[in-house]
């Protein structure tokens, strides 16, 4: 009796050429859509931070300009305001002097500094990424921020703010611009 023979089944070499080669360009797709959904994860989360930040350090601020009694001001556009806080201000600190600044990190990116004191050196920091716009611009090595606004007989002194943020400052359409009018409620209409 004659044994049947076994099945000679299976893929030719070129076969299996070709679905290794179609295999190759749908990973090859998928490790590019993976890796840019990566990236702009990333990006998202650094901008989200950033802007956090920011609006964190804008709340702290409004606080203590509501409370302080009194702001002196480097100039009506400048980079540093500083303000007196009396004792009774929750975010009195021991100091009666505070001073908001800002000052350059690297080419195009500033950051946002509270310092205990009238000087602007030290300090904690609360914003980061700060960069330069056509309303918040460069002077004296530092970012202006600030407008002051003296009081007048029919107005309370006002601190106009201007904190644009972006991570990415090559990639303008990315900033974020945080911009608010503080009004200093101790102090008097002249």
């Amino acid at each position: 009796m004659r044994r049947r023979l076994g099945a000679q089944g299976g893929y030719t070499l070129v076969e299996m050429l070709t679905v290794l080669g179609i295999l190759g360009v749908v990973m090859g797709g998928l490790t590019t859509v993976l890796a840019s959904a990566t990236n702009a994860d990333s990006d998202m989360n650094n901008r989200f931070q950033a802007q956090q930040a920011t609006r964190l350090a804008l709340d702290k601020l409004r606080r203590e300009i509501h409370c302080s009694s009194s702001a002196t001001p480097a100039a009506t556009a400048t980079s540093s305001i500083t303000l007196t806080l009396p004792t009774y201000c929750k975010t009195y600190s021991g100091s009666v002097s505070v001073t908001w600044c800002t000052r350059s990190v690297s080419t195009n990116r500033y950051a946002l500094y509270r310092v205990n004191g009238s000087t602007c050196t030290g300090g904690v920091k609360w914003a980061d990424f700060l960069t330069p716009t056509s309303t918040a611009t460069v002077c004296s090595g530092a970012l202006c921020v600030f407008n002051y606004t003296a009081q007048s007989a029919t107005s309370l002194a006002r601190l106009h703010v201007d904190f644009p943020v972006n991570p990415k400052p090559t990639r303008p359409v990315g900033t974020y611009e945080l911009v608010d009018d503080l009004v200093l409620r101790n102090s008097t209409r002249s």
